[in-house]
């Protein structure tokens, strides 16, 4: 039996690819990757049921909720463990040049293709093809990736050759593809042939009590990435960490690990008291009582800020590429700048429009 589906950026070799880069892509500990939350159960308990199966497996949930590393998990633990995960990313690529990516094509079949080169398909042969945003797949490829699906047989671009492959396929959309169907901009037969069995991720906020084991999984990933030496966080820290909304979930939640290893004692409360004193509030220099939130708060925009003014001097000040690489907007981080007191209120705006013109004031400035 064949499960399969289309691609992403053909780079590299998939089974050398697989858990670099990003912290969160190798798959973590059971303890950390499913944590401690009654959702979270729930999804180790039907991931482990299905996971000896065949079946094709839909992976849904917001972005940066884990859809790729519960893959991986699956992947670890089923039948084609043996073989390669391969990952492709549907919106990668467009759809005129997705197809050759994913079934191969043969030297000569279009004008310079000289050689001959397998596709992803093949490379997940005994292992298992993760389709990553599957919603976003060109309609024209979706109509011969179902074809494909129906008997698991292909042939490379430019070759008359029928070729067989045997893998595990699951797929995953931060989209509904049900809303998408509706819409014609995803096949209905071809939602019906990969949604055999669907398992949805929850947010980040919706498991606040798995927050302390990631953040510090993380954080012991970062360090050892950047050769860095921090401490484990502070209670307080942590409290604080579980009172956010995390729309970006755990990816969001990772990099601010990255933050934190990176910058380090400017990132952490520390309470001024012995640990066995420790008081839940202390008092500021005017005499008001501090919440250890508001402590929090004001640790996390500083770090902020340092990122940012980093980010900047990094990038010679240019703020268009400094927003690109923070993967923020550009005008989220105009915002950010005024905010972090990291630009003269007369050089932000002449006449409504953002000037180039930056100075960064004194510490005591800003």
């Amino acid at each position: 039996m064949c499960c399969l589906l289309p691609g992403a950026m053909f780079t590299q070799n998939p089974k050398k690819s697989a858990g670099r880069g990003n912290a969160w892509n190798a798959v973590p500990p059971e303890g950390v990757l499913f944590g401690r939350s009654p959702l979270m159960a729930e999804v180790q308990k039907q991931a482990s049921r299905i996971s000896r199966t065949n079946i094709p497996i839909l992976l849904t949930g917001g972005g940066g909720t884990g859809k790729e590393v519960i893959a991986r998990w699956i992947h670890a633990n089923s039948e084609y463990a043996e073989g390669q995960f391969v990952k492709v990313n549907c919106a990668a690529i467009p759809g005129t040049l997705l197809e050759s990516e994913l079934f191969g094509f043969e030297r000569g079949a279009f004008t310079g293709a000289n050689f001959s080169k397998p596709g992803r398909v093949e490379f997940a042969d005994r292992g298992t093809l993760f389709l990553d945003e599957i919603a976003d797949l060109d309609l024209n490829l979706q109509s011969k990736l179902l074809h494909f699906l129906q008997d698991g047989t292909f042939c490379r671009i430019g070759d008359q050759i029928e070729r067989k492959i045997d893998a595990r396929l699951l797929c995953a959309t931060n989209k509904d593809l049900e809303v998408e169907t509706s819409a014609g901009r995803f096949r209905q037969d071809l939602y019906y042939r990969i949604h055999v069995f669907r398992l949805n991720l929850p947010t980040l906020r919706e498991r606040r009590q798995d927050i302390p084991d990631l953040a510090e999984y993380f954080r012991k990933q970062f360090q050892t990435q950047f050769g860095a030496n921090t401490q484990p966080l502070a209670p307080e820290m942590v409290e604080y960490l579980q009172s956010l909304d995390w729309p970006g979930n755990i990816r969001e939640l990772s990099n601010m690990m990255a933050r934190y290893v990176l910058i380090g004692a400017d990132a952490m409360i520390a309470p001024d008291s012995p640990r066995k004193n420790r008081a839940r509030l202390i008092v500021d220099s005017s005499g008001s009582r501090v919440t250890l939130k508001r402590m929090a708060k004001d640790a996390i925009k500083e770090m902020e800020r340092n990122v940012i003014l980093e980010t900047l001097r990094a990038n010679q000040w240019n703020r268009r590429r400094t927003a690109q690489e923070l993967k923020i907007s550009y005008r989220a981080l105009i915002y950010k700048i005024q905010d972090a007191g990291l630009v003269s209120r007369r050089a932000g705006t002449r006449n409504g429009n953002h000037s180039d013109e930056m100075r960064v004031p004194n510490r005591r400035d800003a």
